[in-house]
């Protein structure tokens, strides 16, 4: 069985993997961390430790570097019809075999988001994008405001963009 998941390009789940897969979620890449567990690569997010998925539409920006991936993951508010995005500090996994980790992890980010638009605000700016949300139909706008930026006048903006783009 492994050199048939290995030949259609799935990877095995580590045996110390506590999380639960849904139905149609597959393991595409699985790297060990330094000190122990593993970043398992699904089709629908990024499995950090301890057993914790973070949708691909919730990460906002995942590099590699030094032997380490950071990952910033997002929070989401919903604004009827738009979603704001809030950056957590990023975190970093430090892997001992990165194997294709870091280039799943670069490909399902980068696929998610179907278009993207900075727009100028006159107290800084945000990103307004639409992306593909694992698991479900269509796209999603979400905006992330840029560091500094006043969240209200963003969050009005979102909600009126919304509005105009509603089917």
């Amino acid at each position: 069985m492994s050199f048939l998941r290995r030949l259609l390009g799935k990877a095995e789940i580590p045996e110390d993997f506590a999380g639960e897969l849904e139905t149609e979620e597959h393991v595409v890449a699985v790297g060990a961390l330094t000190g122990g567990g593993h970043l398992v690569v699904t089709n629908r997010g990024i499995w950090v430790p301890p057993a914790r998925r973070i949708g691909w539409h919730l990460v906002s920006k995942a590099t590699w570097g030094n032997g380490a991936l950071s990952v910033v993951e997002a929070v989401e508010e919903d604004l009827d019809g738009a979603v704001l995005l809030m950056d957590l500090p990023p975190r970093r996994y430090r892997l001992a075999e990165p194997g294709s980790v870091p280039e799943a992890v670069h490909r399902r980010v980068t696929e998610s988001i179907r278009s993207r638009h900075h727009r100028d605000l006159a107290t800084g700016g945000a990103w307004f994008l639409q992306r593909k949300v694992p698991g479900r139909d269509g796209t999603v706008l979400q905006v992330r405001p840029d560091p500094g930026t006043d969240v209200d006048a963003v969050r009005t903006l979102a909600q009126d963009v919304a509005r105009k783009i509603a089917p």
